[in-house]
């Protein structure tokens, strides 16, 4: 028997395709500072554990398939303290973002259509595309300036007749990266032209430093009928196994349609939809704080990046992400080597190559994702071995 061509043609995760490597290094009493994956270790709020200990109904019973309404008005409030006006009509909850991610992809193209993406980008992107036989058609951002957006003629070069959506993730996972609000009415100014959707990822809109602001597609003027946004609680609560998202959208024809697939699936999960509407009502403190925490972790790890000879990097403005170019031609094979033979004290370290984030192929060969997820006294730790292995593998490779 065969498999479909779907299932051999999705990514493998460059985020977890070494784990194996991992794994057997602490089978041999090795200690690892795991920088590849996006996994907060700042605690859920306990108003939301408490949610899980408290519940208490008898029968855990099918929900509605757009979502709790008590958690859906309560998204509404949430929005409106960041400046974005929307109805319960305009939310659908999803288990996850990823979810949210794969109906909107859904929603806006058939089978064969293109959408455009800045690469690098989240590399589940390519999964879902290959889920919904979608193309993700990549433009190119470097490390050079920052990854930001090209200018609209890079844009304009790739769209076609099959381009349905251009999507973007704001702040940026794998890069960081914050576009400011010129560049979003831009991309938007574009869309409107040749009648696309942007989908905007904006997971990370809470974690925005240097004193800068997040702009949602929801914001923009006179876009209402393009615009889609995708959301998640995952990193914004630390609460990655909780699993609840939501994709946003004032057009009612596109969540109309949504909806059957929301009904498809069912419901998304009841109590983790009661324990996210829990967070919604944290005070601005503890955001603050988190903001504050994660600022100073991105400064510890890219002071110890710019001192490494031949880095190419630029300060990352969101999300906790930073993408380094190495003086190396082979990052795979660099992380490789790092679990498999170099250690200090019995301890070593692991970051995500950032090939697996780009569609073009070849590119991203010498650059890492490392994710700044630690607490300083581990992350110091992890970036004296980072760089000293780095000085090893330069002399043998």
């Amino acid at each position: 028997m065969n498999l479909s061509q779907r299932a051999l043609n999705v990514q493998a995760s460059p985020i977890r395709k070494l784990m194996p490597y991992a794994q057997a290094t602490k089978a041999k009493g090795i200690k690892v500072y795991h920088l590849n994956i996006g996994q907060p270790d700042i605690p859920t709020p306990p108003e939301m554990i408490k949610v899980y200990h408290e519940f208490s109904d008898k029968v855990l019973s099918y929900g509605p398939s757009q979502g709790l309404e008590v958690y859906q008005k309560s998204l509404v409030k949430y929005y409106a303290k960041h400046g974005v006006n929307i109805t319960t009509d305009d939310i659908i909850v999803t288990t996850a973002g990823s979810e949210a991610l794969t109906f909107a992809m859904l929603v806006v193209a058939n089978e064969g259509d293109e959408i455009i993406v800045p690469e690098p980008f989240y590399t589940n992107y390519n999964g879902f595309a290959t889920m919904t036989s979608v193309k993700l058609k990549p433009i190119t951002t470097h490390a050079e300036d920052g990854f930001a957006l090209p200018d609209d003629a890079a844009f304009e070069k790739v769209i076609s007749p099959k381009t349905k959506a251009i999507m973007l993730c704001n702040p940026g996972n794998p890069t960081g990266t914050v576009y400011p609000k010129e560049d979003l009415i831009r991309v938007a100014n574009i869309c409107k032209k040749h009648n696309l959707f942007l989908i905007s990822d904006e997971v990370y809109r809470e974690f925005i430093y240097d004193g800068l602001k997040h702009t949602s597609v929801l914001t923009i003027p006179d876009f209402e009928q393009n615009a889609i946004m995708v959301d998640s609680v995952s990193k914004r609560y630390s609460a990655c196994g909780a699993r609840i998202g939501c994709i946003v959208s004032k057009n009612k024809e596109l969540m109309q349609a949504t909806l059957k697939f929301a009904q498809a699936r069912l419901c998304p999960p009841t109590v983790d939809q009661l324990a996210a509407n829990a967070c919604v009502y944290l005070t601005d403190d503890y955001f603050a704080q988190m903001v504050a925490e994660y600022q100073s972790r991105r400064d510890l790890v890219f002071d110890e990046l710019s001192g490494i000879e031949g880095i190419i990097c630029r300060k990352p403005e969101g999300a906790f992400y930073i993408i380094a170019k190495l003086p190396i031609a082979d990052a795979e094979d660099f992380v490789m080597w790092m679990l498999k033979d170099f250690q200090i004290n019995g301890e070593t370290v692991m970051a995500a190559p950032a090939e697996g984030f780009y569609a073009t192929p070849g590119l991203g060969r010498n650059e890492l994702r490392l994710a700044y997820i630690l607490n300083k006294e581990n992350l110091k730790k992890a970036m004296h071995i980072f760089r000293e292995g780095l000085k090893e593998y330069k002399k043998t490779h």
